[in-house]
């Protein structure tokens, strides 16, 4: 079965014909529509691209038996509420649900696109619509990314009815899904475009003809040709007013039902108030026109409103290459005959346990561990690191890297929605649907203030009506036009979207609405020890040889004879020889807490504590020789002599010197809270420059300690490594995870460092700053451009073009300085 979406090549519905009905909602299909969807190689009809989009959702799952009582509709759900929308019926059966809800306890969430987002005002108008619905919560609605997240009780509120509540705000809803979201916003684009194009086309014959009206009045011109010029503007505006500009008084009839004003509502009134007064002076003859400012202002709103799409679309572009980079199918490698067999697998019926061929230039289906090969992975689409890593057996591999140099073998450890890649996203998600406090704060703002400028424009234009008869309508206009605050409502939305992209690519992942807000503005910043500043795994600092034996010998013999071993110190022994050992022990023996002992050409070896060691040999054991603080020393000896002492430490991770020095630069206060040994966690403060440092702590002592800093009025950052610290990550202001090894799923930080690299944390606090300089940059602009234009318009200054110019500017000035953080 295709379910391929494409154009109809069927001819429109001629005179005498039967009129067509829609596929998916069973209205009637206004003429020259040609949309449909393709079932079985049958062409079947649909009203518009939100029914093509939603039918096409149904029957990419295979489910278009949904669609049977189409053609027998006494077979219609008799549970379905009769002032439901009959396109929105389908997604109250609990089979459909499953393919998208997910069901926690006993309410239902689920991810929706929504169609006619423009603007941050929009989220507030359906956040606020569908609180009042009973059994509704959780409400969160994205501007840039035009989606959704609800959870609803299902006994309360059927889901068909929160649509319908959707629709009849003039949105539309369906099921997230990535095509979907790509076919809409390209929908989107093109009718954007084609609506530009009109008003350009239109416009400029208007705009020609205005030039030569006002070289007449300096001329001189007849009445009758006056007249007649008056009367093609308004022939060529009104297309431009009723097709172009349209999306506005829609948008604004949309705000006005619902007992709101919206960014549109000014708009559309500056714009019906200035036709209207226009048409008046072309029926009557004499008077003043603004065609031109209405075409203009049209055009130029129409194009801002183009770019700041544009810009939320390189913003998300990210994001949706990571939604695209997992692949459709597998190799599965299945146990027979005297080896494995291949098998091409669906990537959703992947389970943990399976054994997987990577071939180079291949992308890794889901998170697991090399088993067979080595070769150079490329990590960056997910990580932010740019240079590939080299991977071997038993090192782990995440879901959407690439293999680059050979084939490797993978065992799946974590497949479908528990993998990295999922957490990531899901993650992203919550950052982007989240609502930052200063984001509600200027929405309400943008409210109240378009309410203040109608009643005062309203004001204005009486004033204008009494001493300058003939300025009312220009001045009027102007006020609306000039005051709309578009701007304002995009300061912040935009800036944080750009930054957020920006950090993604860097490999951190912002999920708390305000947390690049307590970045900047943090006074303190709280470290865990292990895992975090430090790799959590145990290196080799030192070798001292105290016999003829050289390093790389005591090296060998010692990784020999820890081959098999899974301890830390061993794999740390293994890794600093940095090659297989050639040597093979026999009768090896392990003594937990001890040590290791075996032969090796009939001589005896022993590997271990200071205690251990000399219990087998009665050369003098000094362990102490070159010891650093902090760290645990091992011996390695034969059956006559100690062959050398190895020290141990835990290694720093990389960019934590540089983190804390650009933290102390920023002139925040640094603090480390360990469960380590005192000596452990003096040596790691030492190296770091750490002058506040407690040793010794259980997890619930951390979280008291940070509980007393916030009590003192200290706005606190934590930085933990996500295993152990969840009770510190819950009560912190904002909470770094360090994502590695860490199931990313269950985390509630924050944000999660998906790479190692502590650099990026370090770039992270100073483009917070600039995030931050950037948001009061763009809300400082958008204020004061208001109240400058505002007296200006008023007293008549300003001519409606112009204002149209103004209000457009404004606009793109925010957008143009938010886009830069996208490029930090």
């Amino acid at each position: 079965m295709s379910t391929r979406t494409h154009e109809s090549q069927h001819s429109k519905v001629r005179p005498g014909q039967a009129p067509r009905t829609c596929f998916h909602c069973g209205e009637s299909i206004v003429d020259g529509v040609n949309l449909s969807v393709l079932i079985d190689g049958s062409a079947r009809p649909v009203c518009c691209p939100g029914c093509q989009a939603v039918a096409q959702t149904i029957l990419d799952y295979g489910l278009q038996g949904f669609y049977k009582y189409r053609t027998a509709p006494s077979q219609r759900p008799e549970t379905a509420a009769q002032d439901v929308d009959a396109s929105l019926r389908v997604y109250d059966d609990d089979v459909f649900q499953q393919t998208f809800v997910e069901t926690r306890g006993s309410r239902r969430s689920a991810s929706f696109m929504l169609e006619g987002v423009v603007c941050p005002a929009c989220t507030w108008l359906i956040e606020s619509r569908l609180a009042r619905l009973a059994g509704v919560s959780d409400i969160n609605v994205s501007y840039a990314g035009s989606r959704a997240e609800l959870s609803w009780d299902p006994v309360a509120v059927r889901l068909s009815e929160i649509l319908q509540a959707i629709q009849t705000l003039g949105y539309r809803a369906w099921p997230f899904h990535p095509d979907t979201r790509r076919t809409v916003l390209e929908q989107e684009r093109k009718a954007l475009l084609r609506r530009i194009g009109l008003a350009g086309l239109l416009g400029m014959q208007v705009m020609m003809i205005s030039v030569a009206l006002y070289f007449g009045d300096w001329t001189g011109m007849e009445s009758g040709y006056r007249r007649f010029f008056y009367w093609v503007c308004l022939i060529l505006t009104v297309p431009v007013l009723s097709y172009s500009g349209g999306v506005f008084f829609a948008r604004a009839w949309r705000d006005l039902r619902v007992l709101r004003t919206g960014m549109d509502v000014p708009v559309a009134l500056g714009l019906l108030v200035a036709f209207c007064g226009s048409a008046w002076s072309t029926i009557r003859g004499e008077g003043h026109v603004y065609y031109d400012s209405i075409v203009m202002f049209i055009f130029l709103l129409l194009v801002a409103r183009y770019l700041e799409f544009a810009a939320r679309g390189r913003a998300l572009r990210h994001y949706d290459r990571l939604l695209r980079i997992l692949p459709v199918t597998v190799t599965r490698l299945l146990p027979g005959g005297a080896g494995y067999h291949e098998e091409t697998l669906p990537l959703v019926r992947l389970a943990p346990g399976d054994r997987l061929l990577v071939r180079p230039g291949e992308t890794i289906g889901a998170d697991g561990t090399i088993i067979s090969g080595a070769s150079r992975i490329d990590e960056s689409l997910i990580t932010g690191e740019s240079v590939p890593v080299t991977r071997s057996a038993g090192a782990a591999v995440i879901g959407g890297s690439t293999n680059i140099e050979s084939p490797i073998q993978v065992r799946v450890e974590r497949a479908g929605d528990d993998t990295m890649l999922s957490g990531i996203l899901r993650l992203a998600d919550r950052g982007r649907l989240g609502r930052p406090r200063i984001t509600e704060f200027t929405d309400r703002v943008a409210s109240v203030f378009v309410l203040a400028v109608i009643i005062l424009a309203a004001g204005i234009g009486l004033y204008w009506w009494h001493v300058r008869p003939e300025m009312w309508l220009p001045v009027t206009v102007a006020v609306l036009v000039i005051t709309c605050p578009c701007a304002l409502s995009l300061a912040t939305p935009i800036a944080l979207t750009c930054a957020r992209s920006a950090f993604m690519r860097q490999g951190l992942a912002v999920a708390g609405a305000n947390a690049l807000e307590i970045l900047y503005r943090s006074s303190r910043v709280v470290f865990d020890k292990t895992g975090t500043l430090t790799r959590g795994r145990p290196v080799l600092l030192e070798l001292h040889c105290l016999s003829a034996a050289d390093r790389d010998h005591c090296l060998h013999i010692a990784a020999a004879l820890e081959q098999q071993s899974e301890h830390p110190i061993a794999a740390a022994i293994r890794a600093a020889l940095g090659r297989a050992p050639a040597l093979e022990f026999d009768h090896v023996h392990n003594y937990p807490g001890r040590g290791i002992a075996g032969t090796l050409r009939g001589r005896r070896y022993f590997l271990g504590t200071a205690a251990y060691v000399g219990e087998q040999v009665s050369y003098p054991v000094d362990a102490g020789s070159g010891i650093s603080a902090g760290a645990s020393s091992v011996l390695l000896a034969d059956e006559q002599e100690v062959l050398c002492v190895m020290h141990f430490g835990d290694e720093l991770r990389v960019g934590a010197r540089q983190l804390l020095d650009t933290l102390r630069r920023l002139g925040k206060q640094t603090m480390l809270l360990s469960g380590d040994s005192a000596d452990a966690v003096r040596q790691v403060a030492h190296d770091l420059g750490i002058t506040d440092y407690r040793a010794r702590l259980l997890p619930d002592q951390k979280r008291e300690i940070v509980d007393a800093l916030i009590e003192a009025g200290e706005l606190v950052v934590f930085v933990g490594d996500g295993v152990n610290d969840a009770p510190v990550l819950a009560v912190a202001h904002a909470s770094v995870a360090m994502g590695q090894g860490v199931d990313i799923a269950k985390l509630n930080a924050d944000m999660i460092l998906l790479n190692d690299n502590l650099d990026t944390l370090a770039r992270a606090f100073v483009h917070a700053r600039a995030t931050s300089r950037v948001i009061r940059q763009n809300l400082g602009w958008a204020l004061g451009y208001n109240l400058l234009a505002l007296p200006a318009a008023a007293a008549g200054l300003v001519a409606p073009w112009q204002a149209a110019i103004g209000m457009s500017l404004s606009s793109l000035l925010v957008v143009a300085n938010s886009i830069r953080l996208g490029r930090m």
